[in-house]
């Protein structure tokens, strides 16, 4: 039997197995470094198939890698599971109904990502029995991506220093490789202690922190002009100092997100966002504390591993819709408004090109696999893959898993994320990275090829943007 045949097989006689902890994770909707079922329900299995897991890596609990195999190459292939908060959602419904009030959902499709890579790194332990074949296949769980950089963290503490590739993928409305950057981001909590007074009878005494963190969000408003456009700033007030409008606030707290398209510049726009709050402070005659929270590197997508997916993308064949999934995927496309297809259509133009922007004109599933190679520029997003791709050749897939012009982090995705469009996506992923992987073990020059082109374009140095004396925390957002 050749490649294909052992990957699909393998993939195909366990995809009950695959859908079900791809369900089961949906259902625990657990937020970053919270994973604990989600985290075990994958270690289960991974050491039913024979892989020596091991656990709590980085400090983090919730955080393991399970390895197959010996000897050269070390191929990885990452997964995550982390849900977002207050996007709960009754599964494969096109209606908007919560299934716990206020309750978490996998609005960007990590059970479905988790359990894709887990079928791919099985598949691939499969291949390795049956050729007898040197190399090892490693399936690493990642916590936290979605507002808690696991990977970043994983990536300071040298968890993947002696993996020679990474491979990963994400649902989304297309398919394709993700041949692109993203944003490097850098979060950060500005908190202000003032003095209290009562408003009417002494005002004159107090020190009020919530002006100093208008006043802060006042002056990073002005600040936008004057820095490079492809940045994004974003600020939520955490802690307006109490709900009682007749006291000056005596402490107050807003949170920051700093994205650019090279982690450097996030880091010259952070400091002067640090001289907006000082400022702030002295015409307040308050105090400040900057208190980093996370850190996300730029996204290095490695040619020569993309060529790899991409092939083996191809040879796997797109997710193939049968009819019952284009009705559900139809009924989901009415609950789109325009803006979100127009979207659609635009992030489509920048990762494809105008061809495949047409055949969408008329299709409610992106079912077909996307051209690779002519991909420029930035998608205005983050993830802690980013600093897994300084430190190793990376690449990663989107395949389809929902309607298209469905956007992550929305009900509908939530609902989709378990819904048999999502399912055949989830398993069509599996497939291509597992061959992938096989392809990387039985051509160990295309290791070579990848790690040359790193280098060249990082210059072999990597700083990590988290510093040392900061550790993880659960997650409040997304990325």
């Amino acid at each position: 039997m050749d490649k294909k045949e052992i990957i699909t097989r393998c993939i195909e006689d366990k995809k009950d197995l695959f859908i079900d902890i791809s369900n089961k994770i949906w259902g625990y909707a657990e937020l970053g470094f919270l994973e604990f079922k989600s985290s075990e329900a994958i270690c289960s299995v991974l050491e039913k198939e024979g892989f020596e897991v091991k656990k709590g890596l980085a400090g983090i609990e919730t955080a393991f890698v399970g390895s197959f195999g010996s000897g050269y190459p070390v191929i990885a292939v990452l997964g995550e599971y982390d849900a977002l908060s207050g996007l709960s959602q009754k599964g494969a419904s096109h209606i908007k109904k919560e299934e716990r009030k206020g309750g978490n959902g996998h609005g960007c499709g990590h059970n479905l990502l988790g359990a894709g890579s887990l079928a791919a790194a099985v598949a691939v332990k499969e291949y390795i029995n049956e050729k007898e074949i040197k190399g090892t296949i490693r399936y690493y769980g990642c916590p936290g991506e979605e507002n808690g950089a696991g990977k970043t963290f994983m990536t300071r503490e040298g968890c993947f220093k002696d993996v020679d590739i990474a491979l990963c993928w994400h649902p989304g409305d297309v398919t394709c490789v993700w041949g692109i950057g993203t944003l490097a981001n850098l979060s950060s909590y500005f908190r202000f202690t003032g003095t209290a007074a009562h408003a009417a009878a002494a005002p004159h005494l107090g020190r009020s922190a919530l002006d100093s963190v208008e006043l802060m969000n006042v002056g990073v408003n002005y600040l936008r002009e004057h820095i490079i456009p492809e940045a994004r700033i974003h600020y939520a007030i955490t802690d307006p100092g109490g709900s009682a409008p007749n006291v000056v606030q005596n402490q107050a707290e807003v949170y920051y997100y700093i994205r650019a398209p090279k982690v450097y510049q996030a880091q010259e726009i952070y400091e002067r966002i640090c001289n907006v709050a000082k400022g702030a402070a002295l015409m307040t005659g308050t105090e400040y504390e900057a208190v980093f929270s996370q850190g996300l590197s730029d996204y290095i997508p490695n040619k020569t591993v993309g060529e790899v997916l991409y092939k083996n993308l191809i040879e796997a064949g797109a997710p193939d819709f049968d009819k019952n999934e284009r009705e559900l995927a139809g009924r989901f496309r009415e609950t789109l408004k325009q803006p979100d297809i127009k979207n659609a259509m635009n992030q489509v133009r920048l990762l494809e090109g105008s061809t495949a922007a047409e055949k969408m004109e008329t299709k409610v599933l992106y079912d077909f696999i996307g051209s690779f190679g002519h991909q420029k520029g930035t998608i205005p997003g983050s993830t802690d893959i980013g600093d897994v791709s300084y430190v190793v050749p990376t690449a990663q897939i989107i395949v389809t898993c929902s309607s298209f012009g469905t956007a992550l982090h929305t009900w509908q995705f939530t609902a989709q994320a378990s819904s048999i469009i999502g399912h055949r996506g989830m398993l069509t992923a599996g497939k291509a990275m597992g061959m992938a992987a096989v392809d990387i073990l039985l051509n160990p020059e295309i290791v070579v090829a990848a790690k040359k082109e790193l280098k060249e374009k990082t210059h072999g140095e990597y700083i990590c943007p988290i510093p040392d004396n900061v550790m993880p925390e659960t997650a409040k957002a997304g990325s």
